[in-house]
């Protein structure tokens, strides 16, 4: 049984640390999830990865630290205004501290996300920056989810301790948002100028999504200098209005993962490949980074997604563990070894 000629050439010259460029991404983002030739894909993708990032798994952790009836009105997302079911809420300075705890306790943790809606208050964020940067280990990067914002924003954030910013111009932006994707790209340079790193991701992938729409979105983040990339599919909220288009399976999104992974290698600054949300199989097919989460989650009906959609720091050792990685890397360099006592319990 022989695989498509022109997949095995572009998975040797992968192999030897040639990146596909955007024709050939779509190309291999066309053949179906069960075919031979993406079950390559991912076995391909996922060897480079183990062998680019030396089989180290990263952990991040994010903390949703508000609830608004957000006026990004994005149409798959729970905090959307028209169609949020959730009352207006912000977490406190103690609540969010707490969070942080318990995310940075065991030294494990490479990076912390904190995430507001597409408005914010800036003289807020920076305070909750502050505290938080006070307890997080040295090492850990600080990294804001935040709405649109301009280079003085961008500026006071680093000042008070943010070391990047997660960004995107997402898959259906401004039809399936109320937002502007040169807005949204303004904001980007606006990262990358202040000297912040910048976080990308293929998202939220539908059912509906092209070949050529998917590597087109995706290599924004490679034109760009991403430091983490990642795929990210479209969970299926009954309230949303995009419910009706379905959710594409998680071999689909391991299928997109590896590509995202195999486009990377165009990207020196990229160290991190995301799956979301965390799954075997996309930990098999490029991926090595995985999110812890608590509080707010725009994939998510409750308030709180501790112990319902959000994992905590032992679950996504267990799942690096069962993905076959041998230590987690932290932002500080250091590798910690992953043994089977991060296995759950029988």
């Amino acid at each position: 049984m022989r695989i498509d000629s022109k997949v095995a050439n572009l998975l040797d010259t992968a192999q030897s640390g040639r990146a596909p460029g955007l024709d050939e991404c779509a190309f291999l983002l066309e053949f179906p999830e069960t075919s031979l030739e993406a079950a390559h894909l991912r076995a391909a993708s996922d060897a480079i990865t183990r062998r680019r990032f030396g089989n180290a798994g990263l952990i991040f952790g994010q903390i949703g630290i508000e609830i608004a009836s957000c006026p990004g009105a994005c149409r798959f997302c729970s905090f959307a205004a028209g169609h949020t079911a959730f009352a207006a809420s912000v977490m406190s300075d103690d609540d969010i501290l707490g969070n942080v705890a318990g995310f940075t306790a065991s030294g494990e943790l490479d990076a912390l996300f904190l995430m507001t809606m597409h408005t914010f208050d800036i003289e807020w964020l920076t305070h909750i920056v502050e505290i938080v940067r006070e307890r997080i280990p040295q090492g850990t990067e600080l990294v804001v989810n935040i709405g649109d914002f301009d280079g003085a924003q961008a500026q006071a954030l680093k000042t008070a301790g943010v070391t990047g910013a997660y960004h995107v111009v997402r898959l259906g932006e401004g039809s399936d948002t109320a937002l502007d994707p040169e807005a949204r790209k303004a904001t980007i340079r606006a990262i990358k100028e202040a000297g912040l790193d910048w976080w990308y991701c293929c998202e939220p992938i539908g059912p509906e999504h092209s070949p050529r729409e998917l590597a087109e979105q995706l290599f924004l983040g490679v034109r760009y200098g991403c430091v983490g990339h990642a795929a990210m599919r479209r969970v299926h909220l009954p309230s949303s209005p995009l419910a009706a288009r379905g959710q594409i399976s998680e071999l689909r999104l391991a299928q997109v993962t590896a590509v995202v992974a195999l486009a990377t290698l165009a990207c020196p600054d990229t160290r991190a490949i995301g799956v979301h949300e965390p799954n075997l199989l996309g930990l098999t097919a490029g991926a090595n980074s995985l999110f812890a989460e608590a509080g707010a989650n725009p994939r998510d009906t409750c308030e709180n997604t501790t112990g319902h959609r959000g994992r905590d720091i032992r679950d996504c050792k267990t799942m690096l563990y069962e993905a076959g990685f041998t230590a987690i890397g932290t932002s500080s360099k250091r590798r910690i070894p992953l043994t089977d006592v991060f296995r759950n319990p029988a």
